[in-house]
């Protein structure tokens, strides 16, 4: 496989450390807000949700048991925040693409000089959404195939236990696909040209990829891994893949 993992993970904190050039940061404040805005909502709703089931769970273990409930409640706390990250990075992934794409757009054209002129602007971003939810869809529609494959896996006596692996390789391939995706798009790239490109350098994807997908799922923190992922796609793009197109 071509491509470097250790190279692929520093490409999203060269991103990361980008997001303080002040020429991008109208294109980071917008997708940040309307993303704090969405873990707000959705960790409210996820609050209720596992302190509910702890409660449950304290009304439905006997006596004798109650001890299970120290064991229990961080663990629900846990997947209830982790859940939160990963939906709250989904949604707001869609309803803000096409800062996404505006935002590529300006780190490419800061990285090689040139411009790009498939958006030109705002508005005609925005009238692209339609068309950026169509990808979304695509990418769903490839990944339950995959996903059915490594669930099967999981049921599966004796290679159960390589199902965490699977489960976090194909997450890291996806976060590798999802954010690849907006600069190439830019370019008007099919998906089709996403996955090949993706593939010729699948270390490095997977490098990126797996960052984002541990980090997109810590509270908090996911707050800034959506703008610095583009930001590290890009600089991916740039770097290793524009030329090959």
């Amino acid at each position: 496989m071509k491509g470097n993992l250790v190279t692929g993970a520093g490409y999203f904190f060269r991103g990361l450390a980008m997001l303080t050039d002040s020429r991008l940061r109208a294109f980071v404040i917008l997708p940040l807000i309307a993303n704090i805005s969405l873990f707000v909502v959705f960790g409210a709703a996820a609050w209720g949700l596992v302190d509910g089931l702890i409660q449950a769970t304290e009304a439905t273990l006997p006596s004798w048991l109650g001890f299970l409930t120290w064991l229990i409640a961080p663990l629900l706390w846990l997947m209830g925040g982790l859940a939160t990250g990963y939906l709250s990075t989904l949604i707001v992934l869609v309803m803000t693409s096409p800062f996404h794409a505006l935002l590529a757009e300006k780190v490419e054209e800061l990285v090689t000089g040139q411009p790009v002129p498939a958006l030109e602007g705002l508005g005609n971003a925005i009238l692209a959404l339609p068309r950026g939810i169509f990808r979304e869809i695509r990418k769903i529609f490839y990944y339950i195939p995959l996903a059915l494959l490594v669930l099967i896996v999981t049921v599966i006596p004796g290679l159960q236990a390589f199902a965490p692996l699977l489960w976090f390789a194909l997450g890291a391939w996806m976060m590798g696909l999802q954010f690849m995706d907006y600069p190439m798009d830019n370019h008007r790239l099919s998906f089709s040209d996403v996955k090949e490109a993706c593939a010729s350098r699948r270390l490095s994807s997977l490098g990126l990829g797996g960052v984002v997908a541990f980090v997109a799922g810590i509270p908090l923190v996911n707050l800034v891994v959506i703008p610095a992922a583009v930001v590290g796609a890009t600089l991916m793009w740039c770097e290793e893949l524009r030329h090959r197109q």
